[in-house]
């Protein structure tokens, strides 16, 4: 573990750029989630786990993983224009929901003003078998630790 303080791992920061704004000048919808899941990534990072020890890659075959963690749930609701050059504060709260299964919420700030949020929910499942499982001990403990 990288850090013993929580706050290290679930409060980020993002600068919004031009290539993530539309000719609106405004974030494209779907970057908050692709942020939300850049952010649960960072967050791991942070904690101390790597991302080829979560997450399944054809390139590396003999670094097999045995647990997947698809995504089964996500929404986002936006309360006030992002626009390029926007210091975003991001917020991670991740919440067991049972053995195999979690979420992270996500606020997302601008100064004080709560700009967008957004939810994503993953559910262990055998990488081979594809059935539900347990979640790994390393999502576990990060779990735990970050309640």
């Amino acid at each position: 573990m990288s850090s013993t303080n929580p706050r290290d791992w679930l409060l980020l920061e993002r600068i919004v750029r031009f290539g993530d704004t539309d000719a609106a000048g405004v974030i494209h919808f779907y970057h908050l989630l692709r942020w939300s899941h850049e952010a649960w990534e960072e967050s791991l990072q942070l904690y101390g786990l790597k991302a080829i020890d979560i997450f399944p890659s054809l390139v590396d075959i003999k670094s097999f993983i045995p647990i997947a963690l698809p995504i089964v749930h996500c929404e986002a609701d936006f309360f006030s224009p992002i626009r390029i050059e926007d210091h975003l504060e991001i917020e991670l709260s991740p919440l067991r929901l049972d053995a195999g299964c979690f979420q992270v919420k996500y606020v997302f700030k601008k100064g004080e003003n709560m700009v967008a949020h957004s939810l994503i929910r993953h559910r262990a499942i055998h990488s081979e078998l594809r059935h539900p499982c347990d979640l790994p001990k390393d999502i576990d403990r990060w779990l735990e630790v970050s309640s």
